[in-house]
């Protein structure tokens, strides 16, 4: 890790669908991770995908959090693809997804002693991934809170979950309610949270407890991740995977047309 932290300075930052991205891989990211705890850092690392483009692109409060945050991800082969049209030195490895990185991660935080606590999902989801974490991991320290509470900031409910997870001191804290709900919850939240890396996870233990099926894992490299969700869960997600990317598109072609006349 100290190796791939001597380069962190390079990490390169990249524009396109009017967004800014890192060029991470999953072994910079946790090695991003390993920096802020042992710096003391108060980090985001956030991610970007499809969705979240066209969200950024109609939420104020979204532009708000990505400004917010420290360092921004790679979550979808799409926007691989696209950052490759527009001739951007992005690579497949710097795709990184949950469903993939949450294993790794784990495996890094019950090595080093990282305390995580996990707050989203339905009442016991969480708490039964992390069941099956701890299972394949008896080191790994982890607390879990659902994500169905009053989220208004000055809620009781509010206040009690910032009080459990402070109490807890976590070095990682993981927000899984879904977008943009846990990226308005993370930046209105911001400064009463003590903890060193703020990671919006999505459904990043549903996969673990098995209530979310996990597309299969070749899918992803071929950009069909999409697909295999779309056919799991069409009521939630036809809008986004069948509507959303077709506004964008707009913002691709005139990306790549100013790329072009500007030689």
């Amino acid at each position: 890790m100290k190796n791939l932290f001597a380069e962190s300075s390079s990490i390169q930052s990249l524009k396109l669908l009017g967004i800014t991205v890192n060029a991470l891989s999953m072994p910079q990211l946790n090695a991003l991770i390993a920096n802020a705890i042992n710096l003391n850092k108060h980090w985001i690392i956030a991610n970007h995908n499809m969705h979240s483009i066209y969200l950024y692109h109609h939420d104020a409060k979204m532009r708000a959090f990505y400004a917010k945050a420290d360092y921004t991800h790679v979550d979808g082969m799409a926007l691989v693809l696209m950052g490759q049209f527009l001739g951007l030195p992005l690579k497949r490895e710097h795709r990184v997804t949950y469903a993939d990185w949450i294993e790794p991660l784990i495996t890094e935080a019950a090595y080093q002693g990282w305390r995580v606590f996990y707050l989203g999902s339905k009442p016991g989801v969480a708490e039964q991934g992390a069941k099956s974490l701890k299972d394949k991991f008896p080191n790994l320290q982890i607390a879990t809170g659902d994500g169905y509470f009053d989220a208004q900031l000055n809620s009781s409910e509010n206040c009690d979950r910032l009080a459990t997870i402070n109490a807890y001191q976590p070095h990682i804290l993981m927000v899984g309610m879904s977008m943009p709900r846990q990226e308005h919850w993370i930046l209105d939240n911001l400064e009463h949270l003590c903890v060193n890396v703020i990671l919006p996870s999505g459904a990043a233990i549903d996969y673990i407890a098995g209530t979310v099926p996990t597309p299969p894992r070749w899918s992803g490299k071929w950009g069909l991740e999409w697909l295999f969700r779309l056919v799991a869960e069409p009521g939630r997600l036809w809008q986004r995977y069948l509507v959303e990317p077709w506004l964008l598109l707009k913002l691709l072609l005139s990306e790549g047309w100013i790329k072009l006349i500007g030689g």
